[in-house]
């Protein structure tokens, strides 16, 4: 495993310099899911949610979650974000919403925690909009499925 690359020589947590690695296109998405009772998906999926459209509020937070990222995240550095995306399918095998982030910049580190933060906030979005109706969904299986750009080149989830 490699150095743990937000502490120093000490112990001491510190926010990572990249002044010098290069500026290159970097990508990264993430995925996960709420899982929740058939009842419930078939609210989301019909449109009766109380509180409005599930899926469209929770993409809009997504997003937005994407932009804040460096707010919530003690180490993460601010960064031009060029694209956030996100995606939310509704799954009747889960039942649940599948839910996808893609992030975009160009810059000297990675968005994997922007496109992690993208997925919890609409994860999170859902949970909120129909928690009136189930209080037993779950969220889960968050995690990066690929990343591009910068010195570690490509990662992509098996």
């Amino acid at each position: 495993m490699s150095k743990l690359t937000h502490f120093d020589g000490d112990g001491h947590a510190h926010m990572v310099d990249v002044s010098d690695k290069d500026v290159t296109h970097r990508v990264a998405q993430a995925t996960g899911h709420v899982t929740m009772a058939k009842e419930t998906f078939d609210v989301i999926t019909e449109g009766r949610a109380k509180k409005g459209d599930v899926l469209s509020v929770a993409r809009l937070a997504g997003i937005m979650g994407a932009k804040k990222t460096s707010d919530l995240i003690p180490l993460c550095h601010p960064l031009p974000i060029t694209k956030v995306g996100v995606d939310l399918i509704a799954d009747p095998d889960l039942p649940g919403i599948q839910i996808t982030a893609t992030v975009k910049t160009t810059g000297q580190t990675g968005v994997e925690m922007e496109a992690l933060t993208a997925v919890s906030t609409a994860a999170l979005t859902v949970y909120d909009m129909v928690k009136a109706v189930d209080k037993a969904m779950q969220i889960g299986g968050i995690r990066v499925i690929l990343k591009e750009g910068g010195k570690s080149g490509r990662y992509e989830a098996k």
